[in-house]
């Protein structure tokens, strides 16, 4: 237990090391790069635990062409959006079609793999490197898309790495304190620890959680009359209850793939914890609605 909350104290420390300049240089055009450098860090090391938890099912010369397309799309998206924004409103941006081609092109080497490597690579092996490729680096450049957007980009950070914390502990409380009298599972094939009433002490955490991140944004990052901002409320809530189930969604996705693989943790990197993806398995999949509704936020009302 000491383990663990030595590492998490350790990850929370290093998250704001990278946060805060992020927050002190808002607004400016490099404002994004110090944080989308931890995003390439998870990237790395997710890809290589991965890589590693796949074990013989991937030959070495996958592993190479995964982890160096992994963190290509994220370098190329983060490198590219940065210039862009740095040219100015006269610049037509390309940094999605940039990506989106650069992961293609690791596609396209491992379908290559199957033409000149034939007798040494079967079908099924190229479909555990396609998966490997995917994640965690898909979703962490989405991530890294949230760090790049015009506005609420510190607010889906936050979201995405405060809610998923508050959810675990509320969960953690509510499966202990009421567990053994509410004991349906919520996926016993796959986590069988994790009950519903767990689940729904996650959700309160998200909803919790929001509020949090409400008076922190409003009050530190952007102060300003709450009296101007009292309807974000209700939106900030809505969004911590969608976070939080897509962090539980995230964490169950990961034990299930940990069960098919035939291991306990993804790594050994955060003592107590596991390795990297074990840590911010949940947050993969969170980013995905925060990214979707922040974005929908932009587009309907700026």
């Amino acid at each position: 237990m000491l383990k663990r909350l030595v590492t998490g104290a350790a990850y929370i420390a290093v998250l704001l090391a990278f946060f805060i300049p992020r927050v002190i240089f808002r607004g400016e055009v490099y404002a994004p790069i110090l944080f989308d450098g931890l995003i390439l860090l998870f990237t790395v090391l997710g890809t290589f635990e991965i890589c590693r938890a796949l074990g013989e099912r991937i030959d070495r010369l996958q592993k190479w062409i995964v982890g160096i397309f992994s963190a290509g799309i994220v370098l190329c998206f983060a490198v590219s959006d940065t210039v862009y924004k740095w040219l100015g409103q006269e610049a037509v941006n390309y940094a999605p079609q940039l990506t989106f081609t650069v992961f293609m092109a690791g596609v396209a080497v491992l379908l290559g793999l199957l033409v000149f490597r034939h007798e040494k690579t079967p079908l099924d092996s190229a479909a555990y490197s396609f998966f490997a490729l995917l994640y965690p680096a898909v979703f962490l450049l989405v991530l890294c898309g949230v760090n790049h957007m015009p506005s609420y980009s510190e607010i889906g950070i936050l979201f995405v790495f405060a809610i998923c914390p508050f959810a675990d502990c509320f969960a953690f409380v509510f499966g202990v304190l009421l567990g053994k009298k509410f004991p349906m599972k919520m996926a016993p094939h796959v986590s069988p620890n994790k009950t519903v009433i767990g689940g729904i002490g996650g959700i309160l955490g998200g909803a919790l959680g929001a509020v949090a991140i409400f008076f922190i944004y409003y009050g530190l990052i952007v102060p300003t009359d709450l009296n101007t901002k009292w309807t974000n409320l209700v939106f900030f809530i809505g969004l911590g209850v969608l976070t939080a189930l897509f962090a539980e969604l995230g964490d169950l996705a990961e034990s299930a793939v940990k069960r098919r693989i035939g291991i306990k943790d993804m790594g050994k990197l955060l003592p107590g914890h596991g390795g990297i993806l074990d840590r911010i398995d949940s947050a993969l999949y969170a980013c995905l609605i925060v990214c979707f509704v922040l974005v929908i936020r932009i587009m309907t009302t700026g």
